[in-house]
């Protein structure tokens, strides 16, 4: 690979790391900007005001970050702080950043649509396609919109871009609605390295669900799953690791089936509260409508923990080696009975998850941060470069 040197991406988001709802997207983002700027990129991400958040931050690895807007109006306001930089006022050029050589625009559903006002390249990242999802977060009025917009219009607007996605199945999904195969390029997510100590299994059945807790991730698939498991298996539990606005009506329906006792609502969990509940869950659980990759899948298969997803749901099914380091299903009665099935054979559910441990090692953050750089410097040819070793520091 040709290390580049010198160039200015701006990665317009909705949310950073920081943000009470941010997710697989933001962290993807956040990676991978670090790697851009190991190879000596200048990296800025736009996105959304939040709580008590600065409107301007550095992190750590160099990346500046600008806060603007609100959850509706963070578009607007992206395409209006990038006309202002770019005119000499504002803040990226307050910042000494002025006008960025490429844009990374990220459709979390909701496109920016940087193509109609910059006139630099644009290359489109879409963790994946929200056609199932838009109904169940909005009305079907909103809803017909938001997916005329996401399948139709932004199609239309990036008709001669360059596409990142994170996973063969949203890719398919992209070709599907016109885009062009030959300009999609996929890079896998990565899996952090495992550090912590080793934390042996539950004595008892233990189930977790990781994750925003928000409508599509149908955590309510899990909790109706643990009610009937406990009539068969009186000391199964479930970990809810996560949190997010949909937290009342789950707790209410774990309440309504009388699983309280069954079930631990955690909140947010720390990296290392995180790694001793991946340790030691004899599954994870990923009952979500949709993905575009299978983030949590991955980390759990790094601990040996083997997974339930469902088939449908998109870029599960690539982190996942369907019968070898989980199960893919197909409606909620086969998620059942599939994790009754692991639950009660431990020979299988052990060997499943010595697989994944192997799987989990294909996917480095490394590696997702190359692919990703090599995509950036085909778009930037006339960047200047540099031998590979003079990266910056």
């Amino acid at each position: 690979m040709t290390d580049a040197c010198g160039g200015h991406v701006l990665f317009l988001n909705w949310r950073d790391t920081k943000h009470p709802e941010g997710g697989g997207s933001e962290l993807f983002l956040e990676r991978v900007a670090a790697e851009l700027i190991s190879l000596g990129y200048r990296v800025t991400l736009l996105c959304q005001a939040h709580g008590t958040a600065p409107a301007r931050e550095i992190t750590p690895e160099g990346m500046r970050i600008v806060r603007r807007g609100g959850r509706h109006t963070v578009y607007l306001m992206a395409a209006l702080t990038y006309l202002m930089g770019a005119l000499g006022f504002g803040p990226l050029s307050r910042r000494g950043l002025g006008r960025p050589d490429l844009i990374i625009d990220v459709g979390n559903g909701m496109p920016f649509l940087s193509k109609l006002y910059a006139r630099r390249p644009v290359i489109a990242l879409v963790h994946h396609v929200h056609r199932e999802q838009w109904p169940v977060v909005f009305g079907p009025r909103v809803a017909r919109i938001g997916w005329w917009i996401e399948s139709r219009l932004a199609v239309r607007v990036y008709r001669n871009c360059s596409y990142i996605t994170v996973s063969e199945s949203t890719r398919e999904e992209l070709v599907g609605l016109g885009v062009d195969r030959h300009r999609i390029n996929v890079v896998h997510n990565g899996t952090p390295e495992v550090t912590g100590r080793a934390v042996a299994r539950t004595p008892y059945p233990s189930l977790m669900v990781l994750g925003r807790l928000v409508p599509h991730k149908r955590v309510e698939f899990a909790l109706r799953a643990t009610a009937l498991l406990a009539t068969e298996l009186p000391d199964v539990e479930l970990v809810v690791a996560g949190q997010g606005w949909w937290d009342e009506p789950l707790i209410q329906l774990a309440a309504d089936l009388c699983i309280e006792d069954r079930v631990q609502f955690t909140g947010f969990v720390s990296e290392e509260r995180k790694h001793e509940l991946l340790c030691g869950s004899w599954l994870m659980l990923m009952p979500s409508l949709k993905e575009g990759w299978g983030l949590t899948i991955v980390e759990a298969g790094a601990r040996g923990t083997p997974a339930v997803a469902f088939r449908s749901a998109g870029g599960v099914a690539d982190a996942m080696v369907d019968g070898e380091t989980g199960v893919l299903v197909e409606n909620e009665y086969d998620f059942y009975l599939r994790v009754r099935e692991l639950l009660l054979d431990a020979r299988r559910r052990t060997a499943m998850g010595a697989a994944a441990t192997t799987h989990a090692r294909r996917f480095t953050w490394e590696k997702a941060g190359e692919a990703f750089a090599e995509v950036v410097a085909g778009q930037l040819p006339a960047i200047r470069t540099a031998p590979a070793d003079q990266r910056v520091p």
